[in-house]
């Protein structure tokens, strides 16, 4: 079976560090990097920092901004922090979460009652709280599968409180997709040519065999189970290695971005995630591996004037961010 996807308040109570409700030990760890953030009471993520460092269970599970997920999110507890290690951190709640295109725009409340805690004081307990090495390097949003206040008490730096609640709130759960399903190709160019399509914009699309296992995500941002990157750090050792051991097949390769192409080719983790303008193309390797399991087609409508070409500057420079160090990246 196929599925095809498009790509187009209730206040917490925070008093005494009580959120009613709240029986799940998990909590959102929120960075920044800019100055005095988290004094505004509402903040805009870019989506693609949204779930990094976290469990690959619990992003999937987030994967779709549902209802009941967001009211899942402003129930956990909130740790406010900047990036690098000599700024304080808060403890406060979210009050609203909006999808605002590719951002998502929070608004939150800081506990009044609980001042502000040194992150010298969180780093020995950093493993403890599944921060991780580097984390507190990169503005992000984490959803953490830990007890917050928990640890914090255990440790001393927050006072025991009674009246925190301490039993367990169900997990959240990846809802059934209200995605069209199909059983035939008829079926399948029906529900394309059936789609509206807007003046200005172009269509691609992507085909993979299993609806559950894979993300729209390329290669080189995939993680392991604790939520590490596999292979990100070393994109440019991985990238100059294939050169060295494959150097004749690179010989006719003029833009960086071609050689990213051909390595793909190579099985080598890159930035790059391959889409098509045929719709059957993208049926074809959603149906080519994993019989038994779901398959889906996924459909970007995008602006012609967002498109960019391999001589564009801006795909130059996304390409050649593969020949840079980590640090120099960032």
């Amino acid at each position: 079976m196929l599925s095809l996807r498009s790509k187009m308040q209730n206040k917490p109570l925070l008093k005494a560090l009580n959120f009613s409700g709240i029986d799940h030990p998990m909590y959102n760890l929120l960075v920044t990097a800019i100055e005095g953030a988290w004094d505004q009471g509402f903040y805009e993520y870019d989506k693609s920092r949204f779930l990094e460092y976290t469990n690959e269970t619990i992003a999937s599970a987030f994967k779709r901004l549902s209802d009941s997920h967001i009211k899942n999110l402003k129930s956990y507890p909130c740790l406010f922090a900047y990036e690098g290690k000599n700024s304080n951190t808060r403890i406060g709640c979210l009050t609203s979460i909006t999808e605002r295109g590719r951002n998502l725009l929070i608004e939150f409340e800081l506990e009044q009652d609980v001042e502000p805690i040194p992150y010298s004081q969180i780093q020995p307990i950093a493993t403890l709280l599944d921060i991780r090495e580097w984390e507190m390097n990169r503005t992000h949003w984490a959803v953490k599968d830990e007890d917050l206040f928990q640890r914090l008490q255990h440790q001393g730096i927050l006072e025991p409180d009674k009246q925190i609640k301490t039993t367990k709130l169900d997990r959240p759960i990846t809802e059934k997709s209200p995605n069209p399903k199909v059983k035939k190709v008829q079926g399948f160019i029906g529900k394309v040519l059936g789609l509206e399509q807007e003046d200005g914009y172009e269509v691609f699309y992507r085909g993979h065999s299993n609806k559950k296992q894979y993300k729209l995500e390329p290669s080189l941002f995939r993680k392991d189970e604790k939520g590490n990157y596999l292979y990100k750090d070393n994109e440019h050792i991985l990238y100059r290695e294939l050169l060295v051991s494959n150097s004749a097949d690179f010989q006719s390769d003029i833009y960086t971005l071609d050689r990213l192409v051909r390595m793909q080719h190579y099985s080598l983790p890159t930035r790059l995630l391959d889409i098509t303008s045929n719709p059957l193309i993208a049926l074809y390797f959603a149906c080519k591996s994993s019989i038994d399991e779901e398959g889906e087609v996924i459909i970007f409508s995008i602006k012609r004037e967002d498109i960019k070409y391999f001589d564009s500057d801006l795909a130059s420079c996304i390409a050649n961010l593969a020949r840079l160090l980590q640090t120099e990246k960032e």
